[in-house]
């Protein structure tokens, strides 16, 4: 093995939607009819495997993915690092975890698919990355299916200070005529009940989702937004994203993963995440990972707790201790004193990055911020309100947040 192969990343999971709502000839919108309501058997609730004392945010974005939300899905691709990075910028810095659940319709290539909530932010957005905008037609959406999935079926923690989000973007409003279905006002309950709240974004106008969107919002002591079709994103290069990537890939080599058999093998898995992200990426788009895995929040991104370096670091392993057939083969041929020679030098030099990196992101935000300032600014964009309403919320589990800092 060589040395990229020490530079192993980190790992994933998969996608998820279904539900009709109609309307009287004065376009209002009748409740929910009774009927059978089928409610899954949820996953339970799990704790993070580590406890810590850093507040953590949980956030799942429930993507409607069919054709008229192209503009939008593109924007989330963009935006995601940003959104992050954003995030990561609380205080005291929160540990981060992310999930999706795509949806579209019956009838459609997929009505839903789902990543599970993860730190690992490199791996689904490797599955972001996948997402098509394709299928829907009847302005009706598996919005519920979508909504059921994001509450029961991603491992939420249970204890003390998360704050639990879901965000629900679409342009339209559910079918309520799906048989033997949960609902959204009963998914709701369930919801409030787990301490999750649910936001819900209307990209553009249609009055029915309006209404819908609002009285989700209202249902779970959520915030209701809205924005242009397309997310209203505004793109903006600088001229220190090529240097910010390149540091980024530097970065990625400071990682020296170590493990039983199984362990490296899921490894290698996340490593093809790592590596296609690389492959296909926009350049500011890695410009922006580099600024979230220099961050405190990004640790986990970065390396995780199979990185040697990082063990070693926080003195969870003691390097003499660790069997030679639990490292990578190049450690292997090595001496104890070469061993702890090479661990200190990858230490000295991910410190260095990360420095170099956390200099160059606050010039580059700076540089943003002129420029949107001179175009009149983003407070409409898809990513800018979303930060906002995670500051306004966050509040409630001890996290602070610069009211500016949305780059």
């Amino acid at each position: 093995m060589n040395k990229s192969f020490i530079a192993l990343t980190l790992g994933a999971a998969t996608l998820a939607t279904a539900a009709f709502f109609p309307t009287d000839d004065s376009g209002a919108v009748p409740p929910p009819g009774p009927g059978p309501i089928a409610t899954p058997e949820p996953l339970p609730i799990i704790a993070p495997p580590a406890q810590t004392a850093a507040p953590r945010i949980e956030v799942v974005f429930a993507l409607d993915t069919t054709g008229s939300m192209s503009g939008l899905l593109q924007g989330a691709k963009d935006k995601i690092w940003s959104i992050a990075s954003s995030m990561a910028q609380a205080e005291p810095a929160p540990e981060i975890r992310m999930g999706l659940v795509a949806y579209r319709d019956r009838g459609d290539a997929y009505v839903t698919r789902h990543v599970d909530l993860s730190t690992d932010l490199d791996s689904v957005y490797a599955e972001l990355m996948e997402l098509r905008a394709e299928g829907g037609g009847d302005h009706h959406e598996a919005v519920n299916q979508a909504l059921n999935e994001a509450v029961e079926q991603m491992s939420w923690s249970a204890d003390g200070d998360v704050y639990r989000v879901v965000f629900l973007v679409g342009d339209a409003p559910p079918h309520m005529d799906y048989a033997g279905e949960a609902q959204y006002p009963q998914i709701l309950e369930r919801a409030n009940a787990r301490g999750i709240v649910v936001n819900a974004i209307q990209c553009g106008t249609h009055g029915v989702t309006t209404r819908t969107w609002r009285h989700i919002a209202n249902l779970s002591q959520g915030e209701f937004l809205q924005v242009e079709q397309n997310g209203s994103a505004i793109a903006v290069a600088t001229p220190f994203d090529e240097k910010l990537a390149s540091l980024s890939s530097a970065l990625d080599e400071t990682r020296v993963f170590f493990g039983d058999e199984e362990t490296m093998a899921r490894l290698e898995k996340k490593d093809a995440a790592t590596s296609k992200l690389k492959a296909a990426a926009p350049t500011a788009v890695l410009a922006r990972r580099a600024a979230f895995n220099a961050s405190a929040s990004g640790a986990a991104n970065l390396a995780g707790k199979d990185d040697l370096v990082a063990a070693v670091e926080a003195g969870r392993v003691d390097l003499d201790s660790v069997e030679a057939d639990m490292l990578p083969a190049p450690l292997r041929a090595m001496d104890a004193e070469a061993r702890k020679r090479y661990v200190t030098e990858q230490s000295a030099a991910r410190a260095a990055l990360k420095s170099e990196i956390s200099e160059l992101a606050e010039a580059r935000d700076a540089f943003i911020a002129r420029e949107l300032e001179a175009e009149g600014g983003d407070a409409a964009s898809f990513g800018a309100r979303i930060y906002d309403t995670v500051r306004r919320q966050a509040a409630e589990v001890g996290l602070e947040y610069d009211a500016a800092a949305r780059h």
